[in-house]
């Protein structure tokens, strides 16, 4: 009995800081949805980005590079990656290293990685964009691109956090970027490889940044990219059955609230709005309500025109 009225004050207590934490958690919540969080300095820092060399990867190096970052580029093709790092240098980038990486290789991340750390220094902020897409049905996938699919869009962040995450933990300091996709928060038919590299990301970043927290390390960040197709040559041929609440996201539009984001440090940010309020809705719709409203989005039929960017030389 004694026992469990010590156990009562203690237990009062607990809810009470919690009510308190939670409450200025929720005003902190509202006072930057009404004004927006300062944007952090990233001047000189060291801006590591896979798939560099097109596409999103080559518009966030030129926003980067705009911001006065040191630019570490990695794309498979070298050709692309250089015409990217010099882009880079006519936005106004003073420092800019391209590097030859096949993101599918354990091996030649942690090479790759090895040689950046010695010529550039400690990556601050890492950004995990490469990506690749099949874009056909489960069965008629070969199995050697699905295992490629996982390879470069789920493990090789897996490779690139043990890389440069220790550095991080070393200084209590760094900014980990997960681009993973609206397809990495509801399966989608035609992409059954390519949502579960998503979702795989997507799980993966969420629990490193628990790790981070669970330890005290609040001094590095992590921000989770979820946008609906983007118009950068990767899904070229889908569509959009509603185009008003679903539209095809334009790649400056994406890249300049992705660097707002990262800039923020805020910790989600799923594009267009209409995707949280879908995940919303999924979290309790029953299965034939949720089905229904797919059909009428026209969201299982994106990928019937799917033709898909052309590949590198």
């Amino acid at each position: 009995m004694s026992q469990n009225m010590a156990l009562k004050p203690k237990a009062a207590k607990k809810l009470l800081i919690f009510l308190g934490k939670s409450v200025l958690a929720l005003v902190e919540a509202i006072v930057f949805a009404i004004i927006p969080k300062p944007r952090k300095n990233v001047a000189g820092e060291i801006v590591l980005i896979t798939g560099a060399g097109s596409g999103l990867g080559r518009l966030l190096a030129l926003k980067f590079a705009q911001l006065g970052s040191v630019l570490v580029l990695w794309d498979i093709s070298q050709e692309s990656n250089e015409e990217t790092c010099k882009m880079a240098v006519e936005a106004g980038a003073t420092r800019v290293y391209a590097y030859t990486c096949d993101c599918s290789r354990k091996e030649e991340i942690y090479r790759v990685a090895n040689q950046v750390k010695k010529e550039v220094g400690d990556v601050s902020i890492l950004i995990n964009n490469a990506g690749i897409v099949t874009g056909g049905k489960f069965m008629d996938c070969p199995d050697e691109l699905i295992e490629k699919s996982l390879d470069v869009n789920f493990k090789s962040h897996i490779w690139t956090y043990k890389a440069f995450l220790p550095a991080m933990i070393a200084n209590n300091r760094g900014h980990l970027v997960c681009i993973s996709s609206s397809a990495g928060l509801i399966g989608m038919n035609g992409l059954a490889d390519y949502c579960a590299s998503k979702f795989a990301a997507y799980g993966f970043a969420e629990s490193i940044f628990l790790e981070s927290f669970t330890k005290g390390q609040n001094g590095i960040k992590t921000t989770i990219v979820c946008p609906f197709f983007i118009k950068t040559g990767m899904f070229d041929g889908c569509t959009t059955g509603c185009p008003s609440l679903l539209p095809i996201l334009e790649p400056e539009y994406a890249v300049r609230k992705i660097v707002d984001a990262i800039l923020q440090e805020n910790m989600y940010l799923y594009m267009p709005k209409f995707i949280y309020f879908i995940v919303f809705l999924k979290s309790f719709l029953p299965l034939k309500l949720g089905l229904l409203l797919g059909e009428y989005l026209g969201a299982f039929n994106l990928m019937d025109g799917f033709t898909g960017a052309k590949k590198k030389n």
